[in-house]
């Protein structure tokens, strides 16, 4: 592979990068560095991994069986009184919360950009989902996610320089990093999940698995993906380094104010960009993830009216942008839009992880031979933790709705959790016995 092609073939697959480094990426990994310096560096290392072990076995997936994950899935189950429950769960979860966090996408721009100029809320809202209208518009896959995957570069290499000029100490750096350290105290434990839910996003696995073609080898899709996600995982590491200057309150205004002491008034303008770029990125990735995600459940039987210039395609993108922009431009949080969206994605998240074990397992479907024993092994150690972390966001999303003055408990969920694993695990051993 030429140097050209393997540079290429990076910025195509940073389009997961880009998905998941978003506004809330940017804050939760900002916010953990304010709040324990370093000492968080190792979720983000652990997320980072499990999140490339699952996006390159639905990414093979494709590439081996022709078939993307969501149809996949369709197949698995398509004899199975599940199949309606499991496409309902699967579509809600995915468009519903593109949708809702589409409006933070939107906001997470806006306010990088008017750290350096101060324009009016709206008027950015609605630039900013025009221009994310016109990349959508574009019928070539390819060349959205390259164009994403460039600035994603471009906003990584901004946060590697600001972390760089602040110069944090290497021994606090190498241990918060390697020797995984778990907070005693529900505020640090509830970043530790925000950090490992933000890497691991359901609808990337979507989008990564719909970008991929047979065109592209199994080799050169693992060697393109590992460094846009390791790279990915540097930036996201980068930020919360950037948020260790932060000795106040949290806030953006704070930070940028902290990052001009510390490396002058360039501090402003890198954190303005990088928190735009990951705010535009992540407001054109989850439209596309959710346009993907329709047309792999709903375009087998006409794929044709489900291609990236069909009336279909767009309009699945354009409602989810629509939406985005519309609670964005007033302002308005829609609280019980995202506590149900919290709460979809939390129960999707684990159980499509359940879904990908299952079909990449399926030698009718990959035409070739099962997963390798030692990544089944890392799959349900990652389906494992993916299940804490559904789970307790779910769990949270049903108590704040429903019962706001009672607390889950974590035996009940750690309880739920292994119950969970037992019957993912039975499905498997019962599939691979027919």
């Amino acid at each position: 592979m030429s140097t050209k092609k393997r540079i290429l073939n990076i910025l195509f697959w940073s389009v997961v990068s880009a998905a998941f480094i978003g506004p809330g990426t940017i804050t939760t990994a900002a916010k953990s560095g304010a709040a324990l310096g370093t000492e968080l560096l190792w979720a983000l290392l652990f997320s980072t991994l499990a999140c490339l072990l699952l996006q390159e076995a639905a990414a093979r997936l494709t590439i081996t069986s022709g078939l993307n994950l969501g149809q996949a899935i369709v197949h698995q189950f398509e004899k199975s009184k599940a199949k309606l429950p499991i496409l309902i769960l699967v579509l809600g979860a995915i468009v519903v919360g593109a949708a809702a966090y589409e409006m933070g996408n939107l906001l997470g721009a806006v306010a990088g950009f008017r750290l350096i100029f101060d324009l009016p809320a709206w008027v950015l809202v609605m630039a900013i989902g025009g221009v994310a209208a016109i990349i959508l518009n574009i019928p070539s896959l390819k060349i959205i996610s390259t164009i994403m995957g460039f600035v994603v570069v471009l906003m990584g290499i901004g946060f590697l320089i600001t972390a760089f000029l602040i110069k944090p100490e290497l021994e606090p750096l190498l241990k918060g990093t390697f020797i995984p350290r778990f907070p005693t105290t529900n505020a640090a434990g509830l970043l530790v999940l925000g950090l490992i839910g933000t890497t691991i996003v359901p609808y990337n696995l979507f989008l990564g698995s719909g970008i991929s073609s047979q065109k592209q080898s199994v080799k050169e899709m693992r060697f393109g993906l590992a460094v846009a996600i390791l790279l990915g995982g540097l930036f996201s590491m980068a930020v919360l380094i950037v948020g260790t200057a932060v000795t106040a309150e949290f806030s953006f205004e704070n930070l940028s104010l902290a990052l001009q002491q510390k490396v002058g008034p360039a501090g402003k303008y890198l954190l303005g960009f990088g928190l735009f770029a990951a705010g535009f990125t992540s407001s054109v990735t989850a439209p596309l993830a959710a346009a993907i995600t329709l047309k792999s459940l709903f375009g087998n039987k006409n794929p044709e009216k489900w291609q990236a210039n069909s009336l279909n395609f767009k309009l699945g993108w354009l409602v989810v942008l629509l939406i985005g922009i519309g609670f964005a431009a007033v302002n308005v949080k829609p609280i019980p839009a995202i506590i149900l969206a919290q709460a979809l994605n939390g129960f999707l998240l684990p159980f499509v992880s359940i879904f990908l074990f299952i079909v990449i397992n399926n030698n009718v479907i990959t035409g070739t031979k099962t997963n390798p024993t030692v990544l089944n092994i890392l799959m349900l150690i990652v389906i494992f933790v993916t299940l804490i972390l559904g789970l307790n966001s779910a769990t949270k999303a049903f108590y704040s709705v429903f019962l706001p003055t009672v607390s889950p408990g974590n035996e009940t969920l750690w309880g739920i959790a292994v119950v969970a694993i037992i019957i993912s695990a039975w499905v498997w051993f019962k599939g691979q016995k027919k």
